[in-house]
C-alpha cells in the first residue's frame, strides 16, 4: 500500500497562503491528487464540508490555518482546529480510524515548513489502510 497516489483535500485560509504558496504546494505534492479549496478564513470550514470530502473519496483532509494569535477574524483558526478534531472523532466512530484530517498552521514566510508538514501528513496517510470510500473506488 506504500507510495500510492492519495486524494487530498486542502482547505486553506486565503490570509495564510497566496498564489505563489499554492503553486509551491501543488508542485511539491504533484504525486497526489490535490483538491484545493480557498476560504476567506479557515474558521469558515464547517463539519459538513469536511465530512463531504471523505464521502467523495478523500484519503485525507488538510486545513491550513493562520498561526495562533494571527487570525484576522479573531478565532477562526481555533474553530477550524476544533472542527478537525470533531471530524477525526466521527471518523473513528465509523471505523475509518483517526489521523485522516489535520489542521496545520502556516508560518508567515515559511511555506517550506508548511509544505513539509503536509508531506508528513501524506506519508502517514500512505502508511494507513485506505479510507473506506477509497477502497470502493
Amino acid at each position: 500500500m506504500k507510495n500510492r497516489a492519495l486524494k487530498i483535500y486542502l482547505f486553506y485560509c486565503s490570509n495564510s497562503l497566496d498564489a505563489e504558496d499554492l503553486s509551491q504546494c501543488r508542485d511539491e505534492l504533484k504525486d497526489h491528487q490535490l483538491k484545493v479549496i480557498g476560504l476567506p478564513c479557515s474558521g469558515k470550514v464547517d463539519i459538513p464540508y469536511l465530512v463531504k470530502a471523505f464521502e467523495t473519496g478523500a484519503d485525507g483532509v488538510v486545513i491550513v490555518t493562520c498561526e495562533l494569535g494571527q487570525c484576522r477574524h479573531l478565532e477562526g483558526n481555533m474553530r477550524a482546529e476544533k472542527r478537525a478534531e470533531a471530524v477525526d472523532s466521527l471518523l473513528d466512530e465509523i471505523g475509518a480510524g483517526t489521523g485522516r484530517i489535520a489542521a496545520i498552521q502556516a508560518k508567515e514566510g515559511r511555506i517550506e515548513q508548511t509544505v513539509g508538514e503536509i508531506k508528513k501528513f501524506c506519508a502517514r496517510i500512505n502508511q494507513a489502510k485506505p479510507a473506506p470510500a477509497a477502497q470502493e473506488r
